[in-house]
């Protein structure tokens, strides 16, 4: 079982040009889309989260159902869902703004336990922001790491949301020492300052750094350094591909039986080549279609295929 600890929201996306162009409301949530995906891909998945009673947190709750991934550990509540307004922009880049005061999964409580057969735990995005919420979801995963589990961290800095970036900075670096695999955006990079090769010397075994279209690099504590381009796509948008990538990332390692420090420290040159371009081809499928729209695993073949 992978655990996905973090918020499900509505993304509302415009369906043309300009500020008053008509909304489309869709499922999302960094962490909820890395749960769709694995799920998907055919990782015996749970979600771990607060949403709301209200219609979006039924719709919510349902796409991870029909998503075969477990939802009965998911915290309820009658506050409202959070909103994400998408901009999108020629590139098929998303920027956000957030309506995020007083909803539901601020509310989050760390559990007394994870799911049965928890082999790893993946963490990330307004989750930990968010207080009072942001504290839980740091409690459980200093508490996953305790317990000898696999931690995944993608940090997915949504600027606006961050009032005291100094603070937040430092506090990601206090995380790292119970973070297993941390996987970033170039662009979450240059915001967050600092390099792999420093965030390696803090805790993770691995750091991967994903370029967009120009690919993604895995850096290793041996000093290993692994890239791969991107997959030819034309893209509609890039909403999920990043939550794509950890969730292909994460369901290749579990296929290997590689959810721990030293299984990631024995992948060598062909086992991180071979899961980094899973997880491109997996998120090209994701930019080839409007939303966060992450591929099943009939849809690329299966990992043991690449």
């Amino acid at each position: 079982m992978i655990v996905v600890a973090g918020e499900a929201l509505i993304d509302l996306v415009p369906q043309g040009p300009g500020a008053l162009a008509e909304l489309k409301p869709a499922l999302g949530g960094g962490p909820y889309n890395t749960a769709v995906a694995l799920g998907r891909l055919g990782s015996p998945t749970a979600f771990c989260s607060r949403t709301s009673n209200d219609a979006f947190g039924e719709a919510l709750l349902d796409g991870l159902r029909r998503s075969g991934v477990d939802v009965s550990g998911v915290q309820r509540g009658q506050e409202p869902t959070t909103l994400a307004v998408a901009t999108i922009d020629d590139a098929g880049s998303a920027a956000y703004s957030f309506y995020v005061d007083g909803t539901a999964d601020r509310l989050f409580t760390a559990p007394a336990a994870l799911p049965a057969g928890t082999r790893a735990v993946s963490f990330g995005t307004c989750s930990l922001v968010l207080e009072p919420g942001a504290s839980a979801y740091e409690e459980l995963m200093r508490a996953a790491a305790e317990q000898g589990l696999f931690t995944a961290l993608d940090p997915n800095i949504r600027a606006g949301l961050i009032p005291d970036a100094d603070a937040y900075r430092a506090r990601f670096k206090s995380w790292l020492p119970s973070v297993t695999l941390l996987k970033l955006s170039v662009e979450d990079a240059a915001w967050l300052g600092g390099t792999p090769q420093e965030w390696l010397a803090a805790g993770p075994s691995a750091v991967v750094v994903t370029r967009g279209g120009d690919g993604l690099t895995a850096f290793t504590r041996d000093g290993g350094e692994y890239s791969v381009p991107g997959e030819a796509v034309d893209v509609v948008d890039t909403i999920g591909a990043g939550d794509t990538v950890n969730a292909a990332l994460l369901h290749g390692l579990a296929v290997q039986d590689a959810l721990s420090r030293e299984a990631l420290a024995a992948l060598g040159a062909e086992g991180w080549t071979r899961l980094l371009r899973f997880a491109a081809r997996a998120a090209a499928v994701t930019c080839s279609r409007a939303g966060a729209e992450p591929p099943y695993a009939s849809e690329l073949g299966g990992y043991a295929a690449l």
